[in-house]
């Protein structure tokens, strides 16, 4: 089957390249992302001699790994990114490049949601990956810029009559088990949590979005401009509906964390049906009845 193509990666390679300098003025969102990893991580008793970063972008990984307890867990650090910068590999996270069993550690903080075939990425990830090696990553969840989707669609409505798409959409936090598990993971956990973020104005939000690169790369998408007249309606949609209790307006984020191992002997695996020892009503200490 051929992949759809959602997303258009030579833009979003061009928009990571002309924002890259900015990056680090709108990076709080991936700092989350990875304090959550590093979080994970730091209840894993394991040494990780090579690990992975994918989508390194300005490094913050490596800063935020090097001030944390979980710093010795890790020997060494590749970091890649679509782009040059402080990334050792540049390639795309379509097409990994590393051998088979070569990593003991892939970590991603909000880079993979971008990529044209999750399913595929993360069956490269687990071939990269040993067995009984550990991946971690973070990615933008349904709820993100909910609200600046509701406000842009109507807006183009209400002037041109008509809507394109503006805002990708993002994956489901329980659609993410099923996918790990189609991926070969083992032990799979997903975890979502929403941020909501708040700016002083609509404008602020697009800019940060702009610095991190997360503007409009759909492929088919709508080849006309917001003009003047949509935008305005838009924030005066956006000021009126989600305001901030201290001024300004709020913007949600929801970041789904995934984790799953590689298969291993060693792993715990679940009992045969049918193979239990004891039965459930002794196992409760209540008498079994007879409905």
């Amino acid at each position: 089957m051929t992949t759809p193509r959602l997303f258009d990666r030579q833009l979003l390679r061009g928009r990571l390249k002309r924002t890259a300098a900015d990056f680090g003025q709108a990076n709080f969102l991936k700092v989350r992302a990875i304090e959550d990893c590093l979080d994970t991580l730091s209840a894993i008793n394991r040494l990780f001699p090579v690990a992975l970063d994918i989508g390194s972008r300005d490094g913050s990984f490596r800063r935020e790994l090097a001030s944390s307890p979980v710093a010795p867990k890790i020997g060494y650090l590749i970091e890649a990114d679509m782009i040059a910068g402080s990334a050792q590999v540049v390639m795309d996270e379509e097409a990994l490049p590393f051998a088979d069993n070569a990593l003991d550690l892939v970590v991603s903080s909000l880079a993979l949601h971008t990529v044209n075939d999750l399913p595929g990425a993360l069956v490269q990830i687990g071939r990269a990956l040993k067995p009984d090696g550990l991946f971690i990553a973070s990615i933008f969840g349904g709820e993100t810029l909910k609200e600046l989707r509701g406000v842009l669609m109507e807006a183009e409505l209400e002037v041109r009559g008509g809507a394109g798409a503006r805002i990708a959409p993002f994956a489901e936090s329980f659609d993410c088990v099923d996918l790990l598990r189609r991926a070969g993971f083992n032990m799979p956990v997903v975890d979502s949590d929403k941020v909501s973020v708040s700016y002083a104005h609509p404008l602020k939000l697009l800019q940060d979005l702009r610095a991190m690169g997360e503007t409009n790369i759909l492929y088919d998408r709508p080849r006309k401009g917001l003009n003047r007249a949509i935008l305005e309606r838009a924030f005066t949609l956006y000021a009126e509906r989600f305001p901030a209790e201290d001024g300004g307006i709020t913007a949600t984020f929801e970041i789904i964390t995934l984790s799953g191992w590689t298969p291993h002997e060693s792993q715990q695996k679940p009992l045969r049906p049918g193979s239990a020892k004891v039965r459930l009503a002794d196992a409760l200490g209540v008498k079994e009845g007879k409905l």
